[in-house]
């Protein structure tokens, strides 16, 4: 099974999530830039509100692919104070490589949303979806984010990701939905007919319509 696209597989996620449509406390939070057109299908389909969470992980530095915390839509930090004290990282640095990544962040922010702040997701279901998942990094640092603003519960929803990726997932989310699981997993890409990257102004596009129609 592959999915022709994104929208595709927005569609048939959301089949998977029919428990959570039309409940008042849902909010969808997509990851862009992938997750966006996965994310809108999803929200139109569950009759919740969309928004777009940006995370960006907080690399040691010579050693960006050990993440030492993350940042996220909000202004949020949360910090790995393992891997801190680990490598004895000095608040200094922590700072500084939080602030480059902030504005990148913001960047992005800036790009997708304009003025629109977050959607409020204290006390929601948070079901934060994107294309498809790999190692699962990004998703774990937007799970632990999302935890920071206190959400009723947090769910993983995506159409794509290893078999292990989603075992290890399962423990840090309150649920995890997937289409595919496999343990034949070389990328996302695989599992998509049409895997083209998705624009800033598509993403954009898609959210001003999904904020449009829940006001």
């Amino acid at each position: 099974m592959r999915f022709s696209d994104r929208s595709q597989a927005g569609q048939l996620l959301a089949q998977e999530l029919r428990e959570y449509a039309s409940n008042p406390d849902a909010v969808v939070l997509a990851l862009p830039r992938g997750g966006v057109p996965v994310g809108f299908e999803v929200a139109s389909a569950l009759n919740a509100p969309l928004d777009i969470i940006v995370v960006r992980k907080l690399g040691v530095p010579d050693r960006e692919e050990l993440a030492m915390g993350a940042i996220a839509s909000g202004d949020v930090r949360v910090l790995n104070q393992d891997v801190i004290d680990w490598l004895q990282i000095p608040t200094a640095v922590i700072d500084r490589v939080t602030e480059l990544e902030t504005m990148e962040l913001h960047r992005r922010e800036q790009a997708y949303r304009g003025a629109m702040p977050p959607l409020e997701i204290a006390g929601k279901i948070a079901v934060l979806v994107d294309d498809g998942i790999a190692t699962g990094s990004t998703m774990r640092a937007a799970v632990e984010v999302v935890r920071s603003r206190n959400p009723q519960r947090v769910v993983i929803a995506v159409p794509t990701a290893p078999a292990s990726t989603s075992k290890e997932l399962r423990s840090v989310a309150d649920d995890f939905v997937s289409v595919i699981s496999s343990d034949a997993f070389v990328g996302v890409g695989q599992w998509y007919e049409d895997f083209r990257q998705v624009s800033d102004e598509v993403t954009r596009d898609l959210y001003e319509r999904a904020r449009l129609r829940h006001g």
